[in-house]
């Protein structure tokens, strides 16, 4: 078997990546990037350091604030270079090693996804005449002990050696650089990493194969797990094992995010509300999106207040900043948040609510204040500045997305416009 290592200077590799990648809704962006980056061989660089087992650069620490809440991470990244290598080797190793998951994990795999696992569950009808129970891992990728990762690693890459000792050289460095210091830590798989979905999805498999095993009815992406059953005992035992066995890999639910769904209350799930006739996006979402958006309009009106400045001025810039983190895919490997919601959700309830925040919150940046004089400023007006509704853009994604199931050549050429 070849090494994926081998691979990694390989042209038509590159191409083949290049054509996945531009297949795809990231920035066009990172394809211009990579479309530069393989025609000017800028990997081979990167791939001499790996063949002659030369130090690898030590990936960056960060600390960046979680969409929507006052929560903060950990996050790693290495060196534009040596990480789009790193993302082709991740590419590779999700695909050559994707018959060892089960059918229940649903992150990070070729053709395969969030919305795929929300859809599955909700086709399956007799879900919502069971019970539920929901976890979520606490700073799963972080928290993952090394120690116990390279044997399942070494066992899954039995055939590649050179690539496992590429992988582990990595993993073992517990040196990182923090704002231009070189610090040592425990950081775990390294969230942030191209390479850290292929450990998140490893690491669990065995806890993904034990429910596949038994037939139950069971999803997991990444650190977020659910599972069903008809029974509360049956439920309850499954949920000690769920808990016995990530307590084993010295990891920890989040007891915030723990939760058991009664028969025919419906669940939540990545962020969505699952009911029999309805699929909207969670009121957590909401909830934490309107926070955000709510500490992000009094930022300005400081600004505003501070400088000077206008109030369409600071209501552009709320509408720039909230545009571009609802509408617009942050990076290459990130869906953006209405390609995430969009595909599943059948109604426009929480869309609604969402954008009625939005406006109020633009008013307020333009009229200065809560009272009712604010609604002088037109939703026209609002327009004008670059608004644009939630519930606009997900009717006019509905209606391409009925194009495209009348027509699928019409769509195809549409978007090779």
């Amino acid at each position: 078997m070849e090494s994926l290592l081998d691979m990694l200077s390989d042209v038509d590799v590159w191409e083949k990546f290049y054509d996945y990648k531009t297949a795809l809704a990231c920035p066009k962006q990172f394809t211009s990037f990579l479309r530069a980056f393989t025609d000017g061989r800028r990997y081979l660089p990167v791939c001499r350091v790996i063949y002659g087992k030369e130090a690898f650069p030590l990936p960056k620490r960060s600390v960046i604030c979680k969409m929507g809440t006052d929560k903060k991470r950990v996050v790693y990244t290495y060196p534009e270079d040596e990480n789009t290598v790193l993302k082709l080797l991740t590419y590779l190793l999700l695909r050559r090693y994707d018959g060892n998951f089960s059918r229940g994990l649903y992150s990070f795999r070729p053709g395969r996804t969030a919305k795929d696992a929300v859809r599955e569950l909700i086709k399956k009808r007799r879900v919502f005449d069971m019970y539920a129970y929901k976890a979520d891992i606490h700073d799963y990728f972080n928290s993952v002990p090394v120690k116990m990762l390279l044997p399942v690693l070494k066992e899954t890459l039995s055939e590649d050696e050179k690539t496992y000792g590429f992988l582990a050289s990595l993993l073992e460095e517990d040196r990182v650089v923090e704002r231009g210091k070189t610090i040592t830590e425990k950081k775990g798989i390294m969230a942030g990493t191209p390479l850290s979905s292929f450990y998140a999805n490893l690491f669990l498999s065995d806890l993904d194969r034990y429910f596949a095993d038994r037939g139950v009815i069971y999803a997991r992406y990444s650190d977020d797990i659910i599972l069903f059953a008809p029974g509360r005992k049956e439920l309850e035992t499954y949920a000690r094992h769920v808990r016995s066995f990530l307590a084993s890999r010295s990891l920890v639910i989040n007891p915030d995010k723990e939760n058991v769904y009664e028969p025919g209350e419906g669940f939540t799930f990545l962020g969505f509300s699952c009911g029999a006739d309805k699929v909207d996006i969670a009121s957590a979402t909401v909830r934490k999106l309107k926070q955000k958006m709510r500490r992000k309009r009094d930022a300005l009106a400081r600004w505003k207040k501070r400088n000077g400045t206008d109030g369409e001025s600071a209501a552009k810039a709320f509408i720039r900043v909230f545009n571009r983190k609802l509408l617009e895919s942050p990076r290459d490997n990130e869906l953006c948040w209405s390609s995430w919601f969009f595909p599943v959700i059948n109604t426009a309830e929480s869309l609604r609510e969402i954008d009625l925040y939005a406006q109020d919150c633009i008013r307020y940046l333009v009229y200065g204040k809560h009272t009712k004089a604010r609604f002088s400023v037109r939703y026209d007006d609002m327009k004008r500045l670059g608004y644009r509704s939630l519930v606009h853009e997900y009717y006019a994604h509905e209606a391409e997305t009925q194009i495209k199931k009348d027509c699928p050549l019409r769509g195809v050429l549409k978007d090779s416009l």
